[in-house]
């Protein structure tokens, strides 16, 4: 198979003329030239005309790029909305494991490879929570955890306000059945739909904070779900939005409110 040479750099008139060529309507072009001047025509065009054209062709007769720019900031909001919910899911989930794992184990018992099922992913957890604490040195409290206590460590419940969600799904991943099981079950779930749960929000908050699409988006991260979270006609949406949309009220019991 041939591979593709990179096509030439274009300017904000000729991406508005090119847009025209693929049969988008294109009503006022000083408006879409201001708008792909402070929008890439990478991100807003490759990501948002899914479904409006098949790939490499025109777009289907009727297709404006008022749509395209309304679906773009349809996404913009929704992400801040769900990226909001997804705060307090986070904050939640490391105060209880930080707190369960640190009176079991110890504020140190991180370290030691007993205290989770692999050794070798144990070992890949040091390593970047090892990275997150050099990165986040001056960090007044890191500083000083370093520097006035013995061996310079981070207990765990400080560290955990610094690992990423990614990282922190790692811990749980890693853990005991036993311990998943009773962390899990403050949520009143099942801790292998729990941690399949937790992957998911931790992929979606990954796309919310990197700015990406969550409009029409699939889940490459597919949470696990009870018969009873499958409606008849969301048995097709299974890795769509919509689910963590429908898991993530587990974690946010009606009432409450976490900051």
């Amino acid at each position: 198979m041939s591979l593709k040479k990179h096509e030439s750099a274009l300017t904000i008139e000729e991406q508005v003329n090119n847009l025209k060529s693929l049969n988008l309507i294109i009503k006022d072009e000083q408006l879409a030239k201001d708008f792909l001047n402070d929008i890439s025509y990478f991100r807003f065009i490759k990501a948002f005309s899914i479904g409006l054209k098949p790939k490499n062709g025109n777009y289907y007769d009727n297709i404006s790029f008022k749509q395209l720019e309304e679906l773009y900031l349809f996404n913009a909001e929704f992400r801040q909305i769900l990226f909001t919910q997804i705060e307090k899911v986070e904050i939640n989930l490391r105060c209880r494991i930080s707190n369960y794992f640190c009176l079991k184990y110890g504020v140190l018992g991180y370290k030691d490879s007993n205290n989770f099922s692999n050794r070798k992913y144990h070992t890949a957890f040091l390593n970047e929570i090892s990275i997150e604490i050099n990165r986040n040195k001056r960090v007044p409290f890191i500083y000083n955890f370093r520097n006035n206590y013995i061996d310079g460590d981070i207990p765990l419940y400080a560290l955990v306000e610094i690992i990423s969600f990614g990282t922190l799904s790692k811990l749980f991943k890693n853990m005991h059945n036993a311990d998943k099981k009773i962390i899990a079950l403050t949520y009143n779930v099942s801790y292998t739909y729990f941690e399949s749960w937790i992957e998911s929000i931790s992929y979606i908050r990954n796309i919310c904070a990197h700015y990406g699409r969550l409009y029409n988006a699939k889940l490459t991260k597919t949470p696990k779900l009870y018969q009873q979270y499958l409606l008849k006609s969301w048995k097709n949406f299974s890795n769509n939005i919509h689910m963590l949309i429908k898991i993530q009220w587990a974690f946010l019991p009606t009432g409450k409110i976490f900051y």
